[in-house]
């Protein structure tokens, strides 16, 4: 089981933090997407279980910044400098192996849903 918290409404430009505890130890990449109205749910960001690689989708690239504490069984989302278009819901997931994926079917747990919204 995953809980998400964090998210809410945020001006363009600034900040936002996203965090996802995990019921138990993974050792399997963790992950987030997001999903806005009437489209379909893209890949955001990636991370092995090390925590020695991330991956990053272009449109976040620079902005976002992924990590992940197993100690707590936790995976963050640093949202920086955030535009509207990143106006979604938000979810994390546990990965179906260790290499970290960038297509839904790569995840086998989800979290719940955070939404974040960014105004103009």
């Amino acid at each position: 089981q995953l809980v998400q918290s964090g998210g809410g409404l945020v001006q363009a430009g600034g900040s936002l933090r996203l965090s996802c505890v995990a019921s138990g130890r993974t050792y399997n990449a963790m992950g987030w997407f997001r999903q806005a109205p009437g489209k379909e749910r893209e890949f955001v960001a990636a991370i092995t279980w090390s925590g020695n690689f991330a991956y990053y989708a272009d449109s976040v690239k620079g902005r976002f910044a992924i990590s992940r504490d197993n100690a707590d069984n936790t995976v963050s989302l640093q949202m920086n400098n955030l535009r509207p278009e990143d106006t979604a819901i938000y979810y994390c997931a546990v990965g179906i192996s260790g290499n970290v994926g960038a297509r839904v079917i790569d995840y086998g747990s989800w979290g719940q849903g955070t939404q974040v919204t960014v105004s103009s």
